[in-house]
């Protein structure tokens, strides 16, 4: 009986680790995924914005986003775009290029994923190529596989 109670223990043990082990397997290809979806996102975001896709970017933002700017506060959907179209009028051609090894993503349990990083914006102003670099954070709702950002924070400027 003794020896059937180790076996049984002992199976047990082993089915659990076993189970641990695929368990952290499919946490890291998850993790791998969701960085992939968030950086594709980024980029189509920002492909939007480097063409001067004002209609396009618009649905990558829930309605009731906030965007927190250290040098202009919070700033609401509306103004936001405003903001924007303000910028593609400008006389000279704004690009934004992330800083791919800056990018992190981390998930938000129910809700879609953090994305933190650093990129620069570029133009010609006065026949001088001026870089700004900044960084930022964007919170990705995934609504049924529908993601937008529903929050951003824009910093260090």
């Amino acid at each position: 009986m003794r020896n059937l109670i180790i076996l049984l223990l002992s199976s047990f043990m082993s089915s659990a680790a076993v189970a641990q082990i695929q368990t952290e397997k499919k946490a890291a290809v998850t993790q791998k995924e969701l960085f992939t979806k968030v950086a594709n996102l980024d980029s189509s975001l920002f492909a939007a914005y480097n063409a001067k896709d004002l209609e396009l970017m618009k649905t990558f933002f829930t309605k009731d986003l906030e965007w927190y700017q250290d040098n202009g506060g919070l700033i609401d959907f509306e103004q936001v775009f405003i903001n924007f179209e303000s910028i593609f009028h400008r006389d000279y051609d704004l690009k934004r290029n992330l800083i791919k090894e800056s990018l992190e993503v981390h998930p938000i349990e129910g809700y879609g994923a953090i994305e933190v990083g650093s990129h620069q914006f570029r133009h010609i102003e006065n026949g001088k190529l001026e870089i700004g670099t900044f960084k930022f954070l964007m919170i990705w709702k995934n609504d049924n596989g529908n993601w937008k950002i529903s929050r951003v924070i824009s910093y260090d400027h």
